[in-house]
């Protein structure tokens, strides 16, 4: 979440602003019926989730492999157990925090405890895009980005970074998409929510953008951009209480 998305990125992340077209908005892509759901065919998904596939669950003797949970799927470690104890605590401090200062503390603890890859290629080729971005060589760093999902189907800042630049693309649907593979794996990114709720919102989907709005809320109360934007759209949505 350390980059949170097109709305946010002015305040909270180095990359700059987002160019602007004066053309015409594109046609609004077809957004899934739940929130959370994944995306199926907006494009290739080279990052379906592979963890925890299940074997024949027999070891080299015939017996049952222990290494195995009854699921089939391998246990969590200790340590993986831990960290996810940990980063519940953590959003449920920031639902609770009282002011922006100490939701923003919290929220950098959570992108600290989030951005891990476990995975020093995915590392690696993080960076490298980092530097394409910067250079704006944008095609560049989504082909490495692709690299990066590719070896961790499962990290988090590569499938928001890639949605990121497809937005500086202005290709809407491919970043809406992302976006919704982002949340699909960690429902509680409200940098996320925040970025679709931004491209709900320039697309022309008020509904869409309005309900993306507040599941940012949710997660993260003193999300001023996110406060400003609810009001707004709540008017156009919904009208003016009475």
């Amino acid at each position: 979440m350390r980059a949170l998305f097109a709305v946010l990125i002015l305040t909270l992340a180095p990359a700059g602003a987002f160019a602007q077209s004066d053309g015409p908005k594109p046609v609004p892509p077809v957004l899934r019926s739940e929130p959370g759901a994944r995306p199926d065919a907006d494009r290739a998904d080279p990052g379906k989730p592979r963890l925890g596939q299940p074997d024949s669950g027999k070891s080299d003797q015939g017996k049952p492999d222990q290494s195995k949970a009854a699921d089939g799927k391998a246990p969590l470690k200790s340590a993986e157990v831990d960290a996810g104890k940990r980063l519940d605590a953590l959003f449920e401090a920031l639902k609770a925090a009282p002011t922006k200062d100490s939701a923003k503390a919290i929220a950098d603890r959570i992108d600290v405890a989030i951005l891990p890859s476990n995975s020093d290629t995915a590392d690696l080729l993080m960076s490298r895009a980092a530097l394409a971005t910067e250079a704006k060589e944008f095609d560049l760093a989504i082909q490495l980005l692709d690299g990066v999902i590719a070896v961790a189907p499962d990290h988090l800042e590569a499938w928001n970074k890639r949605a990121t630049i497809f937005y500086l693309k202005q290709d809407f649907s491919d970043s809406l998409a992302d976006l919704r593979q982002v949340v699909a794996r960690e429902p509680r990114h409200y940098g996320a929510w925040a970025g679709i709720a931004l491209i709900c919102k320039d697309i022309g989907d008020d509904k869409r953008a309005l309900e993306a709005a507040r599941r940012a809320l949710a997660i993260y109360p003193q999300l001023d951009q996110m406060k400003d934007m609810e009001k707004e759209l709540a008017i156009k949505v919904e009208g003016r209480p009475i």
